[in-house]
């Protein structure tokens, strides 16, 4: 099929994904009803026997492209040709590249929107440039694989909390997506019956700046979009700031409080995130 994403142009569905394996093909219609993305797992998610059975699944799959992605394997993993003809027999032109590690993609993936999933230390090394590619239109961080290619045994230490290094590599991230104009995506929360630390991780993620972030599970999807979704008086706010800044220049106040251009720059981001997602909070 000829069909191909213009980088600059794409738009995400809403800011709540959700991976699902794609070798359980049962699964892929409740899940794209349940986020705003679906991701179909093609690497982690699926075993080396299944990885055929998996790639037959999505090419017999009728999910809306718009509101699909594919997370092929690695570049330097013998499935990815695979995976590639796969995509090739499908509307799907939304990617996840795993273990990104340089912004020279090869010619094999134009036509194709990239989310790049830095989690190894090369890929660290090299985001601002990963984040620069022009067929890159996302970035996500992945905190595990990148702490076993250290050597070391966990991202978290006994409370829950990040080590320094994956919050160092969740901060970079973010900070290279951002000066690129491009999408910040925030990484999984491992913990699933654990809702309360992906609330409290989640909203972290709103205030610092991420655009989305990204489910394991089902159950986690409506915390994920409670935090997307403004509270009633903050929305009405960020409101009543934009209407006033219609009829006002320069420097303004609303409700006894400055309005400069980062607040308005807030309340116009406010306003989007009520808007953009689709799923229940």
């Amino acid at each position: 099929m000829e069909r191909s994403i213009e980088a600059d142009r794409w738009e995400p569905a809403g800011p709540v994904w959700l991976f699902c394996p794609a070798d359980r093909p049962e699964r892929f219609a409740k899940a794209a009803a349940c986020a705003d993305i679906v991701i179909l797992d093609l690497e982690d998610g699926v075993g080396a026997d299944a990885k055929a059975a998996a790639r037959e699944a999505i090419r017999d799959s009728r999910l809306d492209p718009a509101r699909t992605v594919i997370r092929i394997n690695p570049l330097d993993s013998p499935q990815v040709d695979l995976d590639l003809r796969l995509l090739e027999q499908t509307p799907y032109r939304m990617l996840m590249l795993p273990k990104a590690e340089t912004g020279d993609l090869p010619a094999v993936l134009d036509g194709y929107a990239v989310i790049a999933l830095v989690e190894t230390p090369a890929g660290v090394r090299r985001v601002d440039e990963i984040a620069g590619a022009p067929r890159v239109v996302a970035v996500m961080w992945g905190a595990e694989d990148l702490v076993a290619a250290l050597g070391g045994s966990s991202s978290r230490r006994a409370d829950g909390t990040y080590r320094d290094v994956a919050r160092q590599l969740r901060s970079t991230t973010l900070l290279a997506a951002k000066a690129q104009g491009k999408l910040a995506v925030d990484g999984v929360y491992l913990d699933i019956p654990d809702l309360d630390g992906l609330a409290a991780e989640a909203e972290d993620a709103v205030a610092s700046g991420y655009d989305i972030k990204v489910a394991l599970h089902p159950t986690q999807v409506p915390v994920i979009a409670g935090a997307f979704r403004p509270e009633a008086d903050e929305l009405e706010w960020a409101r009543r700031v934009l209407a006033a800044a219609e009829h006002s220049r320069g420097v303004f106040a609303v409700d006894g409080r400055m309005v400069d251009a980062p607040i308005l720059s807030h309340a116009n981001r406010i306003v989007a995130r009520a808007d953009s997602t689709r799923v229940a909070g």
